[in-house]
C-alpha cells in the first residue's frame, strides 16, 4: 500500500507556520482534552488539533474498517493493536481530507467547527496506556562516558556492551506527558567520604536525553521476532526525559541496576511521530564492531536523522541550549533492540514502550546528559542570568526538541518540556 501522506510536494489548507514540526507530511497521533471535557484521539496539522473521533463520527473514515468507536477512546492502544495497514490508511486518510485542493472538509464549515481546535483550547493528555517500559543503554558514547566517570577509564565499557543491546525494566505508572511539572525524589544516597547512607533530597539530578519507540501486539509468550520483522510491530516515535537522580543512583545501581534512581519520573512528548513520516530520514547507524551474533544482523538503513535540542529555562530567565545531538548516533537499532527484548520469549503488547537510553554523540556540546556535559559537576554550565548548573535545580525547566529537516520537509515531535519542583511534602 502506497504512502501517499509523504508526498513532499502536498500543501493543507490549514495554515501551517514556517518551520513548523507539523506541516500536512507529519500527521502524529495523539490524546487531548477538550475545554467540555471531552476526551478525544486526535492529530495535528500547523497549530491546529483535529478531533479525530468527530471525524468518524461524521463519517471521514467511511470504507476503512475500524470499530465504531475508535477515535472516541481515552488512549490510542486498540488503533495501535490494528497493525500497520490500518495505520496507513487512516493517515492517507487524513493527508487526502487535509490536502489544499479537497474541498470536502475544506468548505463545510459546520463540520470544521466541531473538527479542528486551536492547541490553546486543549490539553494534550498521555497518548497510550503504557504497560511496560523497557529503558535501553545503547549510545556506544555515553556508556563510554560513564564508564571513563565511574569505571577503569582503559575499560570503559563492560564487555558484554558491543554485543547486546543492555537494558532494564523501568516504571510506567510515573511515565507523564509533556507540561506535567516533577519533584525532586527522596532517596538514599551516600555522602562522598562517608560509610552509612543518609535519607533526603537527591541533590544531584539529571536530565537524559532520549527517544522512545511505542510498539503494536508483536507476539505471544515464548515467541520471538526476527530483526527483519521487527519494524512491522514499531508504530512511532516520541521524545523521553527520563529523569535521573544520580546521587541514589550511585548508591543503589550495584548489583542490580537502576531502581529508585530512575522510575520517580519519565517525561514524554505527546504526539506520536509515526515510522511512516519518519521514512524519508533513514540512514546507516554506526558500524557495529565485533559483528553482532546472527539474530541481531541486520542491513540496510536502520538508525534515523533526528536533530535533538536540550534548554534548561530557570524560573524566569531565558532558556539556555546546553545540547545538540542528533539520534542517528544510536549504537543498537530499534529493530536490534525489540529483536533482542523478544529473544527469550518475553510478550510485548501494544502501548508498551521502548526508551533508547541517553543519546550522546562525539562532541562535548553533543552530550546527553548534565552528568557528562559537566563531567559529574567539574565544568559547571552559565545560565543566561550568570548562575551556574552542575545538575538541576529546583523550579528549572527541562525541554528537550526533536526534528528532521530534509530540503523538501521538516518534521518534529513538538516538545516535552517539564519543570523540577522541591520535593512533595505532605501537608
Amino acid at each position: 500500500m502506497p504512502n501517499i501522506a509523504n508526498d513532499p510536494t502536498r500543501k493543507s489548507w490549514i495554515n501551517v507556520p514556517e518551520n513548523s514540526d507539523f506541516p500536512i507530511q507529519n500527521i502524529p497521533f495523539g490524546v487531548f482534552l477538550t475545554k467540555e471535557d471531552v476526551i478525544t484521539i486526535g492529530t495535528r496539522i500547523g497549530d491546529s488539533a483535529i478531533d479525530m473521533g468527530a471525524l468518524q463520527q461524521l463519517g471521514y473514515f467511511e470504507g476503512i474498517e475500524l470499530t465504531d468507536d475508535m477515535f472516541m477512546q481515552d488512549t490510542l492502544n486498540d488503533f495501535i493493536s490494528d497493525g500497520k495497514k490500518t495505520w496507513r490508511l487512516v493517515r492517507n486518510r487524513l493527508a487526502e481530507l487535509f490536502d489544499v485542493n479537497n474541498p470536502k472538509l475544506r468548505d463545510n464549515v459546520d463540520h470544521r467547527e466541531v473538527v479542528i481546535f486551536n492547541l490553546s483550547d486543549i490539553e494534550m493528555l498521555l497518548p497510550v496506556q503504557i504497560g511496560d517500559y523497557t529503558d535501553f543503554y545503547s549510545s556506544k558514547e555515553h556508556a563510554t562516558n560513564v564508564g571513563k566517570m565511574f569505571r577503569d577509564p582503559e575499560n570503559a565499557l563492560l564487555p558484554n556492551w558491543l554485543h547486546i543491546p543492555v537494558g532494564y525494566h523501568g516504571r510506567s505508572s510515573t511515565i507523564v506527558p509533556s507540561g506535567i511539572p516533577v519533584h525532586r525524589p527522596m532517596g538514599q544516597t551516600l555522602p562522598n567520604g562517608e560509610t552509612t547512607p543518609v535519607f533526603g533530597p537527591s541533590r544531584l539530578v539529571d536530565f537524559e536525553l532520549e527517544t522512545a519507540f511505542i510498539t503494536t501486539d508483536a507476539n505471544i509468550m515464548g515467541e520471538n521476532i526476527p530483526v527483519t520483522e521487527t519494524e512491522d510491530y514499531i508504530f512511532g516515535m516520541v521524545l523521553l526525559n527520563d529523569w535521573s537522580a544520580r546521587d541514589m543512583q550511585k548508591w543503589e545501581y550495584v548489583p542490580l541496576g537502576p531502581f529508585l534512581a530512575k522510575n520517580f519520573a519519565s517525561s514524554i512528548s505527546p504526539w506520536i511521530v509515526t515510522m511512516d513520516a519518519l521514512e524519508p530520514f533513514r540512514v546507516k547507524g554506526p558500524k557495529q564492531e565485533p559483528t553482532p551474533l546472527p539474530y541481531l544482523q541486520q542491513k540496510g538503513k536502520h538508525a534515523y536523522d533526528i536533530n535533538l535540542e536540550v534548554y534548561i529555562e530557570p524560573e524566569n530567565v531565558a532558556p539556555k541550549l546546553v545540547s545538540k545531538s542528533n539520534f542517528k548516533y544510536m549504537y543498537w537499532s530499534m529493530s536490534q533492540q525489540l529483536a533482542h527484548h523478544t529473544s527469550n520469549g518475553c510478550r510485548v503488547n501494544s502501548g508498551d514502550m521502548m526508551g533508547s537510553g541517553t543519546i550522546s554523540g562525539p562532541t562535548e556540546d553533543s552530550y546527553g546528559s548534565m552528568l557528562e556535559l559537566t563531567w559529574s559537576g567539574q565544568k559547571p554550565i552559565k545560565m543566561n542570568d550568570g548562575t551556574e548548573r552542575k545538575f538541576i535545580n529546583d523550579n528549572d525547566t527541562v525541554t528537550f526538541k526533536g526534528y528532521c529537516q530534509n530540503s523538501t520537509v521538516r518534521i518534529g515531535f513538538g516538545e516535552v518540556s517539564s519543570k523540577l519542583l522541591p520535593p512533595f511534602v505532605r501537608s
